[in-house]
């Protein structure tokens, strides 16, 4: 049943939003109760952190070659399965090695979310669909930490990953009932040679960055994981080319729309993140303000983004990814900018709340237009790779943003992400002009 398409790919992303979520609200528990030092407790985020990045474009190969429903069934039963196990843990060695493997596990069910809409969504209502699943995310991410704060007061901290048992049973099942269209699957082996060099300079480039707020830029262990990120990279750019099957594949490497799109996410998704750090701590630390006041002063956001993922499709239809985009990001820039002017920082509640709106606009306006590139403009057998390579940019793109904030200090922060995220408008320039319909997926003979 393929009008499961959307539910599916809808309630798998909001589970993965939620974990993030509300695990900043359990940590201080989780603490208390397993005696966890704070470097063990900062890899309770960084493992899985690492995991996910490292392992996404992999997972989304896997997809394309033995198919998105298997890989999403087989990664949402883990992560659940994951999550019980974090739940019970006794040590917090144990929580630090289930969540390593939670992450492995959302890595390979998250390229199969996009993959099946864009398999089961006809084209027209391509659009529409990511808008729904944009929205669904923001509204996860901003309930999240509402979630959490009634399982932690109520029930303890382990509550919060129980509850994803029963969610990940549910997703399944419905996984089970999709029944997506059979189309031609790639006949080429997944090149473990390019994958393995991939997923480490990921994992080492995400280490570095996710570190940058305790060691900062200038360390020794920043500058050496970077230099060998670089050298990894390079080392995979070198045999991507001499190789007859890339990890990447050539037509994906090729394609401007893609490229465009995964590094507006990228630059995007930096620019916003790391304001929200920057400004969180602001409120809290220097204002005084408590956990909720300061989710209330930046609800403009979520809401903006809710209801901006509709009116962004809507837009894309009728201007074209090209000015959808670049209108996007200027209002990413305008609000970032904003939090810098009078009332810098959240300093005063209407100020921050037109730059939270600005935000929110403009962010789900560039969620919604680029990932329906990335995903319309997939070559035919390589949804599942863009989808990884779109989650990658989405989860390098934040660690990015808090590492600039942190580098920057708390008064250059502001100025240096909207910076940042202006440079989004580079490649939102280099979309297409006008509207087209996505490339539709070629059917297996005898569907």
């Amino acid at each position: 049943m393929s009008r499961l398409a959307l539910p599916v790919s809808a309630a798998a992303a909001m589970l993965v939003a939620l974990d993030g979520t509300v695990l900043l609200i359990a940590q201080p528990a989780m603490r208390r109760e397993l005696g966890a030092g704070a470097a063990a407790l900062q890899w309770t985020s960084t493992g899985y952190l690492v995991a996910v990045a490292a392992l996404l474009v992999v997972a989304g190969r896997l997809g394309d070659r033995y198919g998105h429903r298997p890989t999403l069934l087989a990664g949402v039963l883990g992560f659940g399965a994951a999550s019980a196990g974090i739940a019970a843990a006794p040590t917090v060695g144990w929580v630090i090695a289930l969540r390593v493997a939670q992450g492995a596990f959302g890595a390979l069910l998250q390229p199969g979310t996009l993959a099946l809409l864009r398999l089961c969504c006809p084209p027209e209502r391509l659009g529409r669909a990511i808008a729904v699943r944009t929205g669904a995310i923001a509204l996860a991410a901003a309930a999240g930490p509402l979630l959490g704060g009634v399982l932690v007061a109520q029930f303890g901290w382990r509550s919060v990953f129980w509850i994803n048992a029963p969610v990940a049973v549910l997703i399944a099942a419905m996984t089970l009932a999709l029944r997506p269209p059979e189309v031609e699957r790639g006949r080429q082996r997944l090149d473990l040679a390019g994958a393995a060099l991939l997923a480490t300079a990921l994992a080492v480039l995400v280490h570095a960055l996710a570190e940058v707020p305790g060691w900062g830029w200038t360390a020794p262990g920043t500058l050496a994981e970077l230099a060998a990120a670089a050298a990894l990279l390079a080392l995979l750019a070198g045999h991507e080319r001499r190789t007859a099957e890339p990890v990447v594949p050539r037509p994906v490497a090729r394609s401007r729309p893609v490229i465009g799109s995964l590094v507006l996410l990228l630059t995007s998704s930096a620019g916003l993140f790391g304001a929200l750090f920057s400004t969180t701590f602001r409120l809290q630390d220097a204002l005084r303000l408590g956990p909720l006041a300061t989710a209330l002063r930046m609800l403009p956001l979520t809401a903006l983004m809710v209801l901006g993922a509709p009116a962004a499709a809507r837009a894309l239809r009728r201007y074209g990814p090209r000015r959808t985009a670049l209108a996007g990001a200027l209002l990413l820039v305008a609000g970032i900018a904003a939090l810098a002017g009078p009332g810098a920082g959240g300093g005063a509640t209407a100020a921050t709340a037109v730059a939270s709106a600005l935000m929110g606009a403009g962010f789900a306006v560039v969620m919604v237009t680029a990932t329906g590139s990335v995903v319309g403009d997939a070559p035919p057998g390589c949804a599942g790779a863009v989808g990884g390579l779109k989650q990658t940019a989405m989860n390098v793109g934040p660690t990015l943003g808090i590492a600039a904030a942190s580098g920057a200090g708390p008064h250059g922060a502001l100025p240096v992400l909207a910076v940042l995220a202006a440079v989004g408008l580079l490649p939102a320039a280099a979309l297409p002009v006008g509207r087209h319909a996505p490339r539709r997926e070629p059917v297996a003979a005898g569907a």
